[in-house]
């Protein structure tokens, strides 16, 4: 929890803040949602599908998904490396929320 302060953190024991503290960064929701569309992606084919994203962001956002175990890394070339990012079952657990917020923005957004 201490890291999780260490970053913007609501600081709450509500189980709605603590999952904010997890995913509610910019971007992190978008990250995941590609994860879910389109299955195991390297950090170029994330940052293609992300306008505007900038890539030290997307790095942060990585690697703060990963230090939570939302999602996990592979090496799929040495030299140089390069990763593959995908959901780990604590992340594949986030499914119906993200489908709820594609149902709630399709309606209300």
């Amino acid at each position: 929890m201490t890291q999780l302060l260490d970053r913007k953190s609501y600081g709450q024991k509500c189980p709605v803040a603590r999952a904010l503290d997890v995913v509610g960064e910019r971007w992190s929701l978008l990250i995941l949602r590609d994860l879910f569309r389109k299955g195991p992606l390297r950090f170029q084919a994330i940052e293609e599908g992300l306008p505007g994203l900038a890539p030290n962001t997307l790095s942060a956002r990585l690697k703060a998904l990963q230090a939570q175990g939302v999602i996990g890394a592979r090496l799929c070339e040495a030299h140089p490396p390069r990763y593959e990012y995908f959901l780990t079952e604590k992340g594949e657990a986030l499914r119906p929320v993200i489908r709820a917020l594609y149902a709630w923005g399709e309606r209300h957004g």
